[in-house]
């Protein structure tokens, strides 16, 4: 696991820990799965997608993949 797969996972895990609800590719997923599949593929890049609520505080981050080329 490279240091910056370790990073993202705990912050992840932290935002988790606050109530942020993961989800990747449109299910409901886990801090280590999209730590690794963020950092495994090559052909494809996962962009993340911040929702807040009406408040603005931060509800939700979205990983969808986007095809590079």
């Amino acid at each position: 696991m490279k240091d910056d797969e370790i990073e993202l996972e705990k912050r992840l895990k932290r935002m988790s820990g606050q109530g942020v609800n993961l989800y990747l590719e449109g299910k409901p997923s886990s801090p280590e799965e999209i730590a690794r599949k963020y950092f495994v593929c090559e052909d494809a890049v996962y962009m993340p997608d911040f929702v807040m609520d009406e408040k603005g505080k931060l509800t939700q981050v979205r990983y969808d993949r986007v095809k590079c080329r």
